[in-house]
């Protein structure tokens, strides 16, 4: 029977979601990695993860801001066999403009995507990770959801969410041994922000303390250090943004 711990990570083929990918293969887990529009990347990722790590890799293609995609996804005789020791919700999209110019379907997609998903991957996995009495949820939220921004608002009512979802859902897994937090991002270097130019950008690394940008790897690093903690660490929106807020 294999011993090695399963971890599922969202929205990996690219990002943030990539580097936690590699760093749970770096520590030994079999992975099952997903993401809505990117096969190709995904792929490729866990081709790599397999011959540099010697991990199992598991490639679904997922929307997963949709319910019975999620669904179907957990309905895989893997999760059966092997059930789930923890769960990264990574999947995620921004947008940014006006609420009054923001049409309907783009407001419900930034919530299905950014908030839903969280609901309809945490529900599954919680059912397998009861049957263990132990496992780790790691929400990826913001510091818009924290403080809000201009011209971000679904981006920061879907985070928002997902802290409020963090911190109710700790305190109903906690007697179960199952911990459930958020990272908090502040600026982070990855492909989300190119719709911003450099000279805005440049305009927010100068309002931050540590006077750059973070980078993927170090976020994949905070949520490992986070997956190993006690599961007395529960319920908590970790901050990581340099300092900015």
């Amino acid at each position: 029977m294999n011993s090695r711990k399963t971890a599922l990570v969202t929205g990996s083929s690219r990002g943030i979601g990539e580097k936690i990918a590699e760093k749970l293969a770096a520590e030994g887990y079999d992975l099952v990695l997903t993401c809505k529009s990117s096969p190709e990347d995904l792929s490729n990722l866990a081709k790599k993860l397999k011959e540099k790590y010697n991990v199992n890799c598991i490639c679904k293609t997922v929307n997963a801001g949709n319910g019975e995609e999620v669904k179907r996804l957990f309905e895989d005789p893997f999760f059966e066999e092997r059930g789930l020791d923890v769960l990264v919700n990574n999947a995620g999209i921004s947008y940014v403009g006006l609420l009054h110019e923001m049409d309907d379907e783009a407001w419900r997609e930034v919530i299905d995507v950014n908030l839903n998903s969280v609901f309809y991957h945490s529900k599954y996995a919680a059912r397998l990770m009861l049957k263990k009495h132990a496992g780790r949820i790691i929400n990826i939220s913001s510091v818009w959801g924290n403080v809000g921004a201009s011209m971000e608002v679904a981006y920061s009512a879907s985070k928002g969410g997902v802290n409020a979802f963090t911190k109710s859902l700790a305190k109903e897994l906690a007697p179960s041994g199952i911990s459930v937090n958020a990272v908090s991002l502040g600026l982070i270097d990855t492909k989300m922000n190119s719709c911003f130019s450099k000279e805005e950008l440049d305009m927010v690394v100068s309002e931050i303390p540590c006077d750059r940008m973070g980078s993927a790897e170090e976020i994949a690093d905070a949520v490992y250090k986070i997956i190993c903690m006690p599961d007395y660490l529960t319920g908590q929106i970790i901050t990581i943004d340099g300092g900015w807020t």
